[in-house]
């Protein structure tokens, strides 16, 4: 099948299309480096010609009150032109609880971007996956100083990037699900031991201190980032680590 890969050149993106064309497929990458804007929605349609499949990887600039703009139109741009084009298939990449922290600025546009497509003409499916483990360093970076990081003991399941790719790159080479595929790591953590457990490994000496108040995740109640039901990846995040 001929797939373009909207963010094709981005962390997930540039690993789903090695695994598409390890596949047979023609996957072919699209971002705004290579003319393709889906904002002003310059390129979509020269993008999208031909392709049986599209996936959108795309992803706002920012996280705040900002994002559910960028995903409104983005999508608007993206699912017109994929009507246009006669695709077969809309993929989106999504997060695991997505639907339940609508305190979240960033979620609350994610799941706009879900109900876009699930009630676009175009056949869809969404996979959700948990927290990347390449997200950690990052995680913990808003939150700390030299000496410290402060982190809530909300439950985590990282898995990582090259699993995600694997399971959108299989979902964009079979039948559309209309519907949602859980994605996850194997193993769940509170965020604050997962915290201890990465600067362990890596040798940093910095305290990691439970406060309840720290950070975005501090607005997540209860365990809606993990899902026992989810397709479990096989990387285990000490693994990753090591």
């Amino acid at each position: 099948m001929k797939i373009a890969v909207i963010g094709g050149t981005g962390l997930i993106g540039s690993q789903v299309v090695r695994e598409l064309r390890a596949a047979g497929h023609e996957a072919v990458p699209h971002a705004k480096s290579t003319g393709v804007d889906v904002l002003g929605g310059q390129g979509l349609d020269e993008a999208l010609a031909g392709a049986d499949v599209v996936v959108n990887l795309t992803n706002s600039p920012t996280f705040d009150d900002a994002s559910p703009a960028f995903f409104q139109t983005s999508m608007d741009n993206l699912v017109a032109a994929a009507e246009r084009a006669g695709v077969g298939h809309f993929v989106v990449l999504s997060i695991v609880g997505v639907d339940q922290v609508p305190e979240l600025d960033y979620y609350r546009a994610k799941t706009l971007q879900e109900h876009i497509l699930a009630n676009g003409p175009v056949p869809w499916s969404i996979v959700r996956a948990t927290q990347f483990m390449e997200f950690v360093d990052g995680i913990m970076s808003w939150t700390s100083d030299a000496d410290t990081v402060r982190l809530p003991a909300t439950p985590i399941q990282p898995i990582a990037a090259a699993d995600v790719a694997s399971a959108v790159a299989e979902v964009a080479a079979g039948a559309p699900l209309n519907g949602v595929r859980d994605i996850a790591g194997p193993d769940v953590f509170p965020l604050d031991e997962l915290g201890r457990l990465t600067l362990s490994r890596k040798g940093d000496h910095r305290t990691v201190v439970t406060d309840p108040t720290a950070g975005m995740f501090a607005l997540v109640k209860g365990d809606v980032l993990t899902d026992p039901n989810a397709r479990l990846a096989p990387t285990r995040y000490t693994d990753w680590l090591a």
